[in-house]
């Protein structure tokens, strides 16, 4: 384990087998990526895939490519990387390998706003977006303060998040009881989470976000997160100040869920299976941010891919294939958990 220092005065721990599984799952990420651009009614092989992205194509290629293609890519990579990163980070502040968007209500929050868009509003897909957007931070802030009793306990923030997720449901269904069918049929795509059609507008808002949140929890609160996971009153005697950090990261991660639900719906298990999976490669302590937004790109990456091309000439919706995956992921963790005697 190595400590690098930086100019501003923030440090950075490097573990070699973090640095490894973080930089295999980026590797393995990419060389998905290039298949999936290089696969379809216009097959592409890799090298030339690699030839257009670096501006040596011809034409043809270049618009497939860089118009078609590539921004559903890089949708995918951004909201991997981003439900992944707000997977760790719940899982980390409250301590529960459970505490995942799709358990606490938020991703239910996200679908109440775009339903609310759909149905209700009767908007298209940008009014679409921003429902999602406002649904996941106004369910954000209504978890966090029905949880607040002086500061935020762990398993008191998984309980409200998990009553939240029930009356969201309910909500849920009553606005698509109240939608037209062509509302209803739109509505269910979107939450069940889908690239299709996804183009660059869809993927700036995420890329900006990112942007902006990734430095953010990686230089400003990761220590503190760190210290958190030792409990609240060691981390305060340490030197942290425990509620404006889990305060941050919380605000980070829910921005971080919104704008990836706005982006591509409510894609399920991401941010519970990519945490659990990077730690159990990396085999080391703490949230594991890095490897796991990797990791949540490797996923979800591959699971567009695969909903693309691995049932002949009928595309699933990505959501379809990690919520099989995810599903059977998740039985697994909770006999796990029930064995050691967590649950």
């Amino acid at each position: 384990m190595s400590v690098i220092r930086t100019a501003g005065g923030y440090s950075v721990t490097l573990r070699p087998r973090a640095v490894l599984a973080g930089t295999a799952c980026a590797a393995v990420a990419l060389a998905v990526g290039v298949l999936a651009i290089g696969s379809g009614e216009y097959p592409m092989a890799p090298g030339d895939v690699v030839r257009t992205l670096v501006g040596q194509g011809d034409a043809a290629d270049a618009f497939i490519v860089q118009e078609l293609r590539l921004p559903r890519l890089v949708t995918a990579l951004a909201v991997g990387v981003a439900l992944a990163l707000a997977g760790a980070v719940f899982q980390a502040v409250v301590r529960n390998p459970l505490g995942s968007p799709d358990v606490l209500g938020f991703t239910h929050g996200s679908a109440t706003g775009a339903l609310t868009a759909i149905v209700i509003v009767g908007g298209g897909s940008a009014a679409l977006a921003g429902g999602a957007l406002i649904g996941g931070v106004v369910t954000g802030v209504a978890v966090y303060g029905l949880a607040w009793r002086g500061g935020i306990h762990g398993y008191r923030l998984v309980l409200v998040g998990i009553g939240v997720a029930a009356m969201l449901t309910g909500v849920n269904g009553y606005l698509l009881t109240k939608a037209q069918i062509t509302e209803a049929g739109r509505a269910v795509l979107w939450m069940t989470g889908s690239l299709d059609g996804r183009g660059w507008g869809n993927a700036a808002p995420l890329l900006a976000a990112l942007a902006v949140l990734v430095p953010l929890v990686l230089l400003g609160c990761e220590r503190g997160l760190r210290m958190m996971e030792m409990g609240d009153d060691a981390a305060s005697a340490l030197g942290v100040r425990v509620e404006r950090v889990r305060l941050t990261l919380l605000a980070s991660a829910v921005l971080l869920v919104a704008l990836a639900a706005a982006a591509a719906g409510p894609v399920a298990f991401v941010a519970l299976t990519a945490p659990q999976l990077a730690r159990r490669l990396t085999k080391s302590p703490g949230p594991n941010l890095v490897p796991s937004m990797c990791m949540g790109a490797v996923l979800l990456v591959s699971a567009d891919f695969a909903a693309q091309r691995a049932f002949g000439g009928q595309e699933l919706p990505v959501g379809v294939v990690t919520g099989v995956l995810g599903g059977g992921y998740l039985v697994w963790l909770l006999a796990t958990e029930r064995r050691a005697g967590r649950i």
